[in-house]
């Protein structure tokens, strides 16, 4: 039991660190400091760098599902669903706690041209996400939300494309109107896809 509260409170403490500096701001030193544990210890957890950064990214992934996705899957299928999933990802790492931005979101550009086990691990992550979406809009279409000859690949596109944006501005250019540009952006997407009458019922 004690081992598994050691490894919680080393992953919370990694987290918040991922979160504000990244994967190459987050070391196995730093992390045992912050966690008041030599670095034997901290060992006992997690063998390399490379263990820890995969954990850490599984975390923040586990977070997200309990912040973003599990909260949306209450809201009817269809339209409805979609839009609560949005409402709930824009932003939402300082929301669930974390002091800094998305780590995953970080992670494609820190990572976007190197190899490797943690690149994978991130790339197999964004898989995972952006087919969650696609189920969403596909059931929307399914449901007559969305009109029938909708691309859902373009439309998850553009999706994760108003998500980037939006993390690159409120994160790093400080645009309070971050916000309000990414929902502007969404709705005219369901504007151009929406059935009639629908994206109106679900704003």
């Amino acid at each position: 039991m004690k081992s598994h509260a050691t490894r919680i409170t080393l992953l919370h403490h990694g987290l918040r660190a991922l979160s504000v500096d990244g994967l190459s701001g987050v070391t196995l030193g730093r992390l045992a400091e912050a966690a008041n544990l030599s670095k034997s210890g901290l060992f006992a957890h997690f063998r390399s760098k490379e263990q820890l950064e995969v954990a850490l990214l599984d975390e923040a992934a586990r977070l997200a599902r309990a912040q973003v996705v599990e909260p949306a899957m209450v809201a009817p299928d269809g339209l409805p669903r979609l839009r609560a999933l949005v409402e709930r990802w824009l932003g939402w790492a300082p929301r669930a706690g974390l002091p800094g931005g998305c780590p995953v979101a970080a992670a494609l550009f820190e990572l976007d041209d190197s190899e490797g086990r943690v690149r994978e691990h991130v790339a197999m992550l964004e898989r995972e996400w952006r087919e969650l979406l696609r189920s969403l809009v596909a059931s929307a279409v399914a449901l007559g939300d969305l009109h029938p000859e909708t691309d859902v690949e373009q439309f998850v596109w553009e999706l994760c494309g108003i998500y980037l944006s939006h993390h690159a501005s409120a994160r790093f250019l400080r645009d309070p109107a971050a916000d309000a540009r990414a929902w502007h952006a969404f709705d005219a997407l369901l504007r151009r896809t929406a059935m009639p009458g629908t994206s109106d019922a679900v704003q």
